[in-house]
């Protein structure tokens, strides 16, 4: 295995210098084992069913340690080289064959269910668990690794080798940073400009410590726009963007919120299109209305948004579509919630609040379709709602390669829906 430098924080590392058999992968993205004590030991760099030897420490708590390994004395066949050095920074699953990694996204979607007490494929190990025959799709991507990425936000690194200041990111398990001069995340367009920022930066003799970070965002043409986000200054709005979706043009801000995979996330919205039935919709948590509007397109929607920003793009990307945008929380908007709709989720990796739950549970519309970057809330939330649903359908989407990221949607129908 090869021994690249890991960009550990400046201070002596301690190390765990025992035998440690990987068991499985968890849904943080770790992978699993034990040490001699009993102590639970969360690994990075490490994939179920090798043996790792030497790891370091990153945080150790009374019942768990966090670590990195660096020594593997039985690797797995399904690790392949990373394509970054700095990977354990941006994507630690780089160490994976892509077809394990997407099985894998798939197994640990059913193990959230399964930590809810919900079972799929006609299975049931527990006694009070509730099982399924519906099983769950595989994890849908579009064959692309890498190069996916359209925003990154880097920080900046000085090195007092040769005084100059380089694109970084934060070095995972600590506060320090690991200087970068390639990441094959992103689109190639995107770290090009990061570097022709720096080298400005550098020639005008600049110090890094002056800014907070770098933020880029390209859309699918290649254009970038973005810049520095200096400290202690609000931050600049930089030019707008624009991109088509399912053949629908929208607008957004680089500081603002928009899908980072466009091509997968056209192959989310294809699959929701197909659950929409009713003809009046309801979209919560709408962003720039990206969801609602290409998948409702001819029927009475709603969307809802809080941040005045994205509603503002929505207000925008609504124009001409008869589509009824609306700015308040999702969870002050409970009026808008009918039984006879579909309603979209989309929230936030908190997941829905209580409030909203209920009124679902209360109002109970036909259908309940909720695609979420957060399985472990997501079920949580599905698992309230099946009182009264049933799943029709649980897919993951592969939104985030190379990491343990999962984007999962779930499509719920009510129980007495004709």
């Amino acid at each position: 295995m090869s021994k690249k430098s890991l960009n550990m924080a400046k201070k002596a590392p301690e190390y765990i210098t025992e035998c440690i058999k990987v068991d499985k992968l968890i849904p943080g993205g770790q992978a699993l084992g034990t040490l001699v004590d009993g102590k639970k030991i969360f690994l990075w760099n490490a994939l179920p069913g090798e043996t790792v030897t030497k790891a370091i420490v990153a945080k150790e708590k009374a019942s768990f340690v966090e670590a990195i390994a660096v020594e593997i004395e039985q690797e797995s066949k399904r690790r392949v080289s990373p394509k970054d050095e700095c990977y354990l920074s941006t994507s630690p699953w780089q160490i994976f064959d892509y077809d394990y990694e997407l099985s894998e996204k798939r197994e640990l979607v059913r193990e959230v269910f399964r930590q809810q007490n919900i079972e799929f494929g006609g299975v049931k190990t527990r006694g009070e668990s509730e099982s399924f025959a519906l099983e769950i799709a595989e994890t849908r991507t579009d064959g692309r690794e890498y190069y996916y990425r359209n925003k990154m936000e880097y920080a900046l690194y000085y090195s007092h080798e040769d005084q100059k200041i380089y694109p970084a990111f934060r070095t995972r398990g600590s506060h320090s940073k690991v200087a970068v001069q390639s990441s094959s995340l992103e689109r190639p367009e995107i770290f090009a400009k990061a570097e022709e920022i720096v080298s400005g930066l550098n020639i005008r003799g600049e110090e890094a410590r002056k800014y907070q970070s770098i933020l880029l965002r390209a859309n699918q043409a290649g254009e970038v726009s973005g810049g520095l986000l200096e400290n202690h200054h609000p931050h600049p709005q930089f030019a707008q963007l624009k991109d088509k979706i399912l053949g629908r043009e929208y607008t957004y801000s680089p500081n603002g919120f928009f899908q980072i995979n466009l091509p997968v996330y056209e192959l989310a919205l294809t699959e929701i299109a197909k659950w929409v039935q009713d003809e009046n919709v309801l979209d919560l948590y709408a962003g720039v209305g990206t969801i609602g509007l290409s998948v409702a397109r001819g029927k009475k929607l709603t969307l809802v948004e809080c941040d005045k920003a994205a509603y503002r793009e929505m207000e925008r990307n609504c124009q001409g579509t008869g589509a009824h945008p609306v700015l308040a929380k999702s969870e002050e908007a409970l009026g808008y919630i009918h039984p006879d709709q579909t309603v979209i989720l989309d929230p936030p990796r908190a997941g829905c609040r209580p409030e909203l739950i209920e009124k679902l549970l209360g109002e109970q519309p036909n259908r309940v379709i909720y695609l979420s970057c957060n399985p472990a809330t997501q079920v949580r939330d599905v698992a309230m709602l099946l009182k009264h649903y049933r799943p029709l359908a649980v897919m993951p989407f592969n939104f985030f390669p190379r990491t343990p990221h999962i984007e999962n949607l779930v499509v719920l129908e009510r129980k007495n829906a004709a």
